[in-house]
């Protein structure tokens, strides 16, 4: 019928020999003789469907097994598992409707018999596409109605079980109408975390600065998404108002990285989210470039106390490409390297071979590459797509050599900073935020015009980014 027969490892007399096996079975378990005579049919037609049973390497139910180098006469093997396997797909009436239509859409209908449906059987469905419902036999049998339709999928259906659906998610984010329209239309959008806005600077700066980046993201031809949960709501895209509130409130807003996602969403609070709760909510809107500052890492002293922050396990485990100015120099830059490799992130440097260290240029340590232009670092990102890595991508940009704050004062500031939170016990999430204000008021303002300054350097090259990375995809 389809396809020449192909003897495979059983041999002839193997092969009725478990045609015998298979037509006693079915009498024990009280089936019809009728489905018998047409599934006996329907095991000698197997050898001349080969063509229908394409499951390299693929298990089916039970006992049920097919490799490319075994013929269809392979297919039914009689083990512990068989009796079982029949039991359940022929004791009743829907067992019995599924198997008898299979071997009718092989044989075609026996002679005087009617054509018939089966609600659950899925090639019935076919059927129905294929010829119109009538109470006459097909004209001829449905191999050869179909074989150019390939029914494979379809047969296989009837024996494999069906993976149950997920249900969808009861927690629906919010979008804006610009951030809801740029993704259904493919246009590049890039993300934006909140917690720079509540913790990273005071009022009135943080809400001027967040505008201006937003800005500077639409300048360069990107629609900017600043992401927070206000209300136990996650908002993609927040508008003039909500990064008002955000930024008015400043640190009353609590920090929401993966953590503590269950918390505020489930108790309807107000969060700014971090690196890593930015790159979890854009990853499910279906943002794949974020532009923030700088990332958290493994802190200094870290190897004791396992202080590393969710940035960087995150980052082994979201698929969102992140541009920022590197680990806070505050952190433990080398330490925190070893542990993105650890995490499979691929680190690049853009324009430069040294990994940046937030306020400065010049970390000591050396780029794990490199990439020099918008184009390049957008084919990196599509390749991690298209390779399935399910992974993150950590773009650093170092701070514009104009805006960079003189490493000894910074480097001098730093380490005041930390005897300082060391001696007043301020560790986890709190430690950030405290070394951050306590370096701007010892450099005289200077770290905060700098942190201005990178950040919407980071949102140009981010947007532009995006803007490559929508046109390859």
């Amino acid at each position: 019928m389809l396809g020449e027969h192909r003897q495979g490892p059983m041999g002839a007399s193997a092969h009725y020999s478990k045609l015998q096996k298979f037509n006693c079975i079915p009498a024990q378990l009280g089936v019809p003789a009728q489905t018998r005579c047409w599934l006996s049919k329907f095991y000698r037609a197997l050898p001349a469907c080969c063509s229908f049973w394409r499951l390299p390497g693929q298990r089916l139910p039970g006992s049920f097994q097919h490799t490319a180098s075994h013929s269809a006469s392979g297919l039914i093997k009689a083990s512990s598992g068989y009796s079982s396997l029949l039991h359940a797909r022929m004791a009743d009436s829907r067992g019995h409707n599924r198997l008898a239509t299979i071997a009718r859409h092989i044989l075609g209908v026996p002679s005087g018999q009617t054509e018939t449906t089966c609600p659950h059987c899925k090639i019935c469905q076919v059927c129905r596409q294929l010829q119109p419902r009538a109470d006459t036999p097909p004209s001829q049998p449905f191999s050869e109605l179909c074989s150019s339709r390939l029914p494979g999928k379809a047969l296989r259906s009837a024996f494999m079980p069906q993976p149950q659906k997920e249900s969808p998610s009861k927690i629906e984010s919010k979008f804006s109408p610009e951030v809801r329209d740029a993704l259904q239309q493919g246009k590049p959008v890039v993300a934006l975390e909140s917690t720079i806005i509540s913790h990273g600077m005071p009022y009135p700066q943080n809400l001027q600065t967040a505008l201006e980046v937003e800005a500077v993201v639409r300048q360069h031809g990107a629609v900017p998404a600043t992401i927070a949960i206000i209300g136990g709501q996650p908002c993609i895209g927040c508008d003039k108002e909500q990064l008002e509130y955000i930024a008015q409130r400043g640190t009353a807003v609590r920090k929401v990285s993966r953590r503590d996602m269950p918390l505020v969403v489930g108790n309807s609070l107000d969060g700014a989210t971090t690196v890593s709760g930015t790159m979890l909510l854009a990853a499910r809107a279906g943002i794949k470039v974020f532009v923030t500052g700088g990332i958290g890492g493994v802190h200094r002293g870290g190897h004791v106390s396992m202080d590393v922050s969710a940035d960087l396990t995150e980052l082994g485990r979201t698929p969102v490409a992140v541009v920022c100015a590197g680990a806070k120099s505050v952190l433990d830059i080398p330490r925190t390297l070893e542990y993105l490799e650890t995490q499979g992130v691929c680190v690049a440097v853009y324009g430069a071979d040294e990994f940046p260290a937030f306020f400065s240029q010049h970390s000591g340590c050396k780029a794990p590459c490199r990439v020099d232009t918008p184009q390049q670092a957008a084919r990196m990102i599509c390749a991690s797509y298209d390779l399935h890595l399910d992974t993150g991508m950590l773009i650093a940009v170092p701070i514009p050599a104009e805006y960079a704050a003189e490493g000894a004062v910074i480097q001098r500031a730093i380490e005041e900073s930390l005897a300082e939170a060391d001696q007043q016990g301020i560790a986890g999430a709190e430690i950030t935020p405290f070394l951050l204000e306590s370096i701007r008021s010892k450099t005289g303002g200077a770290s905060l015009a700098a942190n201005i300054q990178l950040i919407k350097n980071n949102a140009a090259i981010g947007s532009q980014v995006a803007v490559e990375l929508a046109a390859l995809r």
